[in-house]
């Protein structure tokens, strides 16, 4: 009897541990300041419009932070680059107050966003962006305003994150593995 009561115990505890509800430990988000300065620019996050990201690892306390959501996922297929990543957030363009205003707090899982690529806008540093939202509907409606494609994450091409900044260029069937 005394066995069966301390692994309910012991169970009770260990699901107790995860918090984050089925997350299977993956981070919440960090709401964004302005003490969030760009991995690859330096620059204050919050000076440049579009859609931000965050990657959160194992490795470090802080998120890294990026001006465009485009660089976060370059950052992804860099190899110089962290790979104990736990998780990556970007901006739902589709909460964000406006494109100057992307929001602090309006974080989605990347792995489960809408990116619109090949559109019309210009992310944080003036480059061709993947805009991410968090509905397929979401995602649309934009299309239909500013053109575009719309991808998930694992099908965002290389080439359009780590070529030319020009909109259009890209080759889409160079597309990302995951």
């Amino acid at each position: 009897m005394t066995l069966r009561v301390l692994c309910v115990i012991v169970a009770l505890v260990l699901a107790g541990c995860n918090r984050d509800g089925g997350d299977f430990g993956m981070p919440p988000p960090t709401a964004l300041t302005t003490d969030a300065m760009g991995v690859f620019c330096g620059m204050n996050v919050l000076e440049h419009p579009g859609p931000k990201g965050q990657i959160i690892t194992t490795s470090r306390i802080d998120p890294y932070w990026f001006t465009s959501v485009r660089d976060a996922v370059a950052f992804t297929l860099m190899p110089d680059q962290p790979r104990d990543i736990r998780a990556i957030y970007v901006s739902d363009m589709a909460r964000a107050p406006s494109w100057a205003e992307p929001g602090a707090t309006n974080w989605i899982d990347a792995r489960k966003a809408f990116f619109v690529i090949e559109s019309r806008k210009q992310g944080g540093m003036g480059a061709a962006e993947a805009v991410p939202f968090g509905t397929r509907a979401a995602a649309d409606a934009f299309v239909a305003a500013n053109g575009g494609t719309i991808v998930t994450f694992p099908e965002i091409p290389s080439a359009y994150v780590l070529g030319s900044d020009a909109a259009g260029e890209h080759d889409r069937s160079n597309a990302r593995a995951n």
